[in-house]
């Protein structure tokens, strides 16, 4: 290649990249044979411990559900499988029907009024809802909590680089978890901002009782809800009570956890933010013969027109995903979602009950409401050996909420977040008290 490039090494292949963001040598070694490299990764791969091993108490936007073999069924024929993106929809009819009632059940889930079809995934849809939040009010300061997870944070602020948009977190309550609504109020008063996003629950697995009083606050300022989809289906709707604009994670809804990916982003907005919303929008409309059809409506996307107009530098959306989520929403049903929703909150208060009783802990960490995960705080502070403990003893009980890039300890050091599943039974719950215990010095 470096031959025919007319190039003396592969330094200066690459010698427009600044050295400072080069990875340097990896440690790949010398080309091997096809059966040897699928050998090693084959190894590789064999490293990796699937969750069903576990006692699994990992949630946070990936939550582990049972999937209807009904989903990958239809997931997998080829008429979905390989054409999931609609680019001639005159020949997409059955793949664009699915996306249009995609759209319907978020905006009935959300209450708000249109839904795009779909986005790549939780975080970048909060991105995105930012930036349309900024096209409306015009303001350079987005405020969000500093209960949100703090990889939506780091995205978030992200997205706010090249937009000119500065994201200032808003103090929580230490002993609810709840948003500081003096601090909102003082934030506001300041001016500049761009609108306010706020989550449910929140990242600590709170439902925030205060937040329908948001937008009497706001006024004409947009609010951001970034919404767990099943928590909707038993909770009012963000729309009813004010929300502008409603993102969330379509994950568990169809898709396994899968290492952490593939995801999907759900988006919904009011109606008259929806031409400066981003993505594609499926509407539905009639043929010449005067049959019920189903078009591209919206494709306010560099991959369509030019960017300058362009809305989102996206360049697809996750169809394929989308129609796993409304196939799931279809087979289980509002009921079905419901008697979930209801379980898992059953569950989630039993493990706190009985984290309760393991000296050292505190469990759940907040005061508040919650559904089927909460916060729970290591009096030690030692969080990442307490939850290696647990791992080595064939326990997942959750993952720690401070940013592990922070240079010092922070006011959630010694707090993680768990959470309980459909699968998750009363002698796992058991196992895993057990488990903690003994991680903690006590007797198991």
């Amino acid at each position: 290649m470096l031959r025919e490039l007319r190039l003396s090494s592969t330094e200066e292949l690459f010698i427009d990249v600044p050295r400072s963001v080069r990875l340097g040598r990896m440690g790949i070694g010398a080309g091997k044979e096809e059966p040897d490299v699928v050998a090693h990764l084959e190894k590789t791969l064999g490293r990796n411990r699937a969750y069903p091993r576990f006692a699994t108490f990992l949630g946070g936007r990936i939550p582990v559900r049972h999937i209807p073999a009904a989903v990958d069924a239809i997931l997998s024929r080829s008429e979905f499988y390989t054409s999931y993106t609609p680019y001639q929809p005159e020949a997409s009819q059955g793949l664009l029907q699915s996306l249009f009632e995609f759209q319907s059940l978020w905006v009935e889930l959300t209450g708000v009024d249109d839904a795009n079809a779909s986005l790549y995934d939780g975080a970048t849809a909060a991105g995105e809802a930012m930036l349309l939040s900024r096209r409306v009010s015009s303001g350079h300061r987005f405020l969000v909590p500093a209960s949100l997870p703090w990889e939506e944070r780091s995205v978030l602020r992200n997205y706010g680089v090249g937009a000119g948009i500065r994201v200032e977190e808003l103090p929580y309550d230490p002993t609810t978890g709840q948003l500081d609504l003096g601090a909102l109020r003082t934030a506001l008063a300041a001016g500049d901002v761009a609108g306010v996003l706020v989550d449910l629950p929140n990242g600590f697995g709170v439902v925030d009782a205060q937040l329908p009083e948001l937008k009497g606050m706001l006024k004409e300022l947009p609010l951001t809800v970034v919404a767990d989809p099943l928590a909707l289906a038993i909770l009012e709707p963000p729309g009813a009570w004010g929300a502008d604009i409603v993102v969330g994670e379509g994950q568990g809804f169809g898709l396994a956890p899968s290492f952490g990916g593939p995801l999907l982003g759900l988006f919904a907005c009011r109606r008259e933010y929806l031409r400066l919303s981003p993505g594609r929008i499926v509407g539905a409309t009639v043929d010449v013969e005067g049959r019920r059809a189903f078009t591209l409506t919206l494709q306010t996307r560099e991959q369509h027109i030019r960017r300058s107009r362009a809305t989102s530098n996206i360049c697809t959306n996750q169809s394929l995903l989308a129609l796993a989520f409304v196939t799931y929403a279809t087979l289980v049903g509002p009921r079905g979602l419901e008697r979930l929703a209801a379980s898992l909150a059953e569950k989630a208060r039993t493990l706190a009950g009985k984290l309760s009783e393991v000296p050292g802990l505190r469990s759940p960490r907040f005061d508040a409401p919650y559904l089927w995960e909460f916060a729970v705080s290591v009096a030690s502070g030692e969080v990442d050996p307490f939850l290696d403990r647990l791992r080595r003893a064939k326990v997942l009980g959750g993952f720690p909420l401070r940013d592990p890039r922070a240079p010092a300890p922070d006011a959630l050091h010694g707090t993680y977040l768990t959470s309980v599943h459909e699968r998750t039974t009363d002698r796992e719950i058991a196992k895993y008290a057990r488990a903690a215990r003994a991680a903690l010095g006590g007797s198991a």
